[in-house]
Order: structure tokens, then C-alpha cells, then sequence
């Protein structure tokens, strides 16, 4: 008796469904992207589904990837980012969700304030148009140069340049490494801190709290609504996460906006 009991026991056990986790694919860069998905990462376990974190390493491929349908979401750019990016490659992306600001700042192993600067030094900056003009205009800000009006100025569109300083645009990931070779780099924090980089110890300024360029999660407009999209977000924007992000990066630029 006892073995027809333990054999239907088992017979019952195979029977039975398994309901794995469904997987949730994130496109990020490396930090602070990284970092913030991580921690949302048991949140989402509660509520059955599986984090599947993918890192990269450039400002493109994650929105190409995910318009491919090889991401789910995406999390690492700012909405002026997006909008020129569905723009430029007529994607069909949208953002879900606000979570932080990762100011802009002004770094050099040469000068110790902006107003060392001297004439024809060379200022290294990022190379995709928001960023581009972000950076201009943290510059602008500072009194280092005017720019014409506009929403995508580049360097060619600087008005007054009393210095004559030399600017060099590059790949936004490049910035840290040019830090030898010019006389200060306007660096995104991810990028700084991925080089070591500590914003509120080592920039020369930095954009204010009022700054636009808020970090948003990204879905196809499709998935905008969906079961998924909203239980990333219920995550991504958890109590849980805020302490993590005050507690761990607060120091090193990363401001959360929930």
C-alpha cells in the first residue's frame, strides 16, 4: 500500500505544472544602469518574473536592439536622447518611467576651475547630439562660451569662444581616457564613475538639480501598457530602490526623481 501511495505521489508530482518565471530582458550600460536593475531584480522574483540583465556598451545599439524585439526595455538614456533617436531611425520607443538624473560634469587633471582655462586649450566632449549640446551648454553656463539658440547646437554653432579653445567631440564612453591628452572633458557621470571618477569630489562643475535629462526606462510603444511594463516599474520604482540608490550612489552623482 505504502508503494501505490509514494508511486501515485510521484505520478501527481510529474503531472503537475511548473510555472517557471517569465523573463523580463533589460538592455543597460554598465553603471549606474547596471546597479539600479540589479536591485530591482528580487522585487520583480516576488512577482514572477526573471531580470535578464544585458550591458552595453554605446549610446545606439541598446534602442536598435530593443526596436528588434532582442530587449524587452531598455534603461540608460535621457527623453531629448530618445526623441532624436525615434527621430534619426524612425523608431517607434517610449518612455515609462522617470527614475534619475546623472548630472553632467567638467573634469581635468590639468586645472583646478574653470577660469585656469587659457587660450587655445582643448576641451573633449560627447559626440551624439543631445550630449553634444548638453555639454555646450554647461559650458555656456559657466561663462566659457556662447552658443546660437537652439536645441541641438554643436560646436560649430559657438558664437563667442574669447579663448579660442579647441574642442574635440567623441564617443561619449572615450571621454575618461582623453583626460591626459586635453585640458578638461565634459563627462557623463555613468562614464566617470566607471573610470573612478567621483562627481561630487572630482568635477569642476556640474549641471544643477533642475536639469531636464532625467534617466527613463524605455518599452516599444506597444508594450507600453503591458503586464510587464508595469511590473518593471513597479519595481524599478520601489521604495526599496530609492533607499538603495541614496544609499550607494547619492555620493557618486546618481540622483533619484521619485
Amino acid at each position: 500500500m505504502k508503494r501505490l501511495l509514494l508511486s501515485l505521489a510521484m505520478v501527481l508530482a510529474l503531472a503537475a505544472p511548473s510555472f517557471a518565471a517569465e523573463d523580463i530582458v533589460v538592455g543597460v550600460t554598465p553603471f549606474p544602469h547596471k546597479d539600479i536593475m540589479l536591485a530591482a531584480k528580487p522585487l520583480l522574483a516576488k512577482e514572477g518574473y526573471n531580470l535578464v540583465i544585458k550591458e552595453f556598451t554605446d549610446y545606439v545599439q541598446p534602442n536598435m536592439a530593443l526596436a528588434s524585439k532582442q530587449l524587452f526595455a531598455n534603461f540608460f538614456q535621457h527623453e531629448p536622447y530618445l526623441d532624436n533617436m525615434n527621430k534619426e531611425k524612425k523608431l517607434d520607443l517610449v518612455s515609462i518611467g522617470k527614475v534619475h538624473i546623472e548630472p553632467l560634469g567638467v573634469y581635468s587633471k590639468k586645472i583646478k576651475k574653470l577660469a585656469d582655462l587659457k587660450k587655445g586649450n582643448s576641451i573633449s566632449v560627447p559626440n551624439d547630439p543631445t550630449n553634444e549640446a548638453r555639454a555646450l551648454r554647461l559650458l555656456e553656463s559657466n561663462g566659457v562660451i556662447a552658443i546660437k539658440p537652439g536645441a541641438l547646437v554643436t560646436a560649430a554653432d559657438i558664437t563667442k569662444n574669447p579663448l579660442g579653445l579647441k574642442f574635440h567631440e567623441l564617443d561619449a564612453a572615450q571621454l575618461p581616457r582623453t583626460l591626459d591628452d586635453v585640458t578638461a572633458s565634459v563627462i557623463n557621470t555613468n562614464f566617470a564613475g566607471e573610470a573612478g571618477l567621483v562627481p561630487s569630489r572630482d568635477a569642476l562643475v556640474m549641471e544643477g538639480s533642475e536639469s531636464p535629462y532625467a534617466n527613463i526606462v524605455v518599452v516599444r510603444s506597444e508594450d507600453k501598457d503591458s503586464p510587464k511594463a508595469k511590473a518593471l516599474m513597479k519595481a524599478v520604482l520601489s521604495p526599496e530602490v530609492k533607499a538603495y540608490i541614496q544609499k550607494n550612489l547619492v555620493e557618486r552623482g546618481i540622483v533619484p526623481v521619485f
